[in-house]
């Protein structure tokens, strides 16, 4: 009985948001790394234009769904989180800090999912915006990976350090990275979208992120 009452606490709804959210963490993450980790260069590299097509006339729509519902969940549930912690006052400013690191990252990710990748999937000239997608595809990608270690430093690592955190200065800067990422997959460059080109590319362009913000977080909060 006293699990039972548990459950319905606000102990129990953050960790049923939590598990509704790592699940559709997990099943658009995964669908993500599938696509530019599988897919996207075994089309590139061994199947001709026939082979594609049948391809993609069959799971790929399916996957396509999966990674539109599961990434609206994932946001929904995450922000839900965030926002009981704030109407109950059961997290610290620090915990405010990492997580919404992680969730500033996963915003973009929804966004690029649904406004930019997505949509060039079902137009005609897809074909035409395919690098414009690839690009936000990738960037999604590289976006992971400081995403899910702020989102679990959170609660599981102890990054600050500091006796007087400077929370403005880190979410400034945290934002101005975030959105010079954004950025390069519509006005970057050759020299700054190349990372993107290729998928060691792009995983080391997400450590090296996660890189910089864990040494950002270590030098102000």
């Amino acid at each position: 009985m006293k699990h039972a009452t548990m459950l319905f606490s606000l102990e129990g709804l953050l960790f049923l948001l939590r598990w509704i959210h790592i699940m559709a963490g997990i099943t658009w993450i995964g669908i993500l790394y599938y696509f530019n980790f599988v897919e996207t260069p075994l089309f590139a590299a061994a199947l001709s234009g026939q082979a594609r097509s049948a391809g993609t006339r069959g799971p790929v729509p399916t996957a396509l769904w999966w990674l539109r519902w599961a990434s609206m969940i994932a946001l929904l549930s995450g922000w839900t989180i965030v926002v009981t912690h704030l109407l109950t006052g059961t997290a610290t400013m620090t915990y405010y800090s990492l997580v919404l690191t992680g969730g500033t990252l996963g915003t973009l990710m929804w966004l690029n999912t649904w406004f930019v990748f997505l949509p060039r999937q079902a137009r005609p000239e897809a074909a035409n915006q395919a690098p414009l997608a690839s690009r936000a595809s990738r960037t999604n990608t590289l976006f992971s990976i400081p995403m899910l270690f702020f989102m679990s430093s959170a609660r599981n690592l102890s990054i600050a350090r500091s006796e007087n955190p400077s929370y403005t200065p880190y979410v400034v800067f945290v934002l101005v990275v975030a959105f010079l990422f954004e950025l390069n997959i519509f006005a970057g460059n050759a020299t700054t979208q190349r990372p993107l080109s290729t998928v060691a590319g792009t995983i080391h362009a997400g450590l090296g992120l996660t890189l910089v913000l864990l040494i950002a977080a270590s030098a102000l909060l």
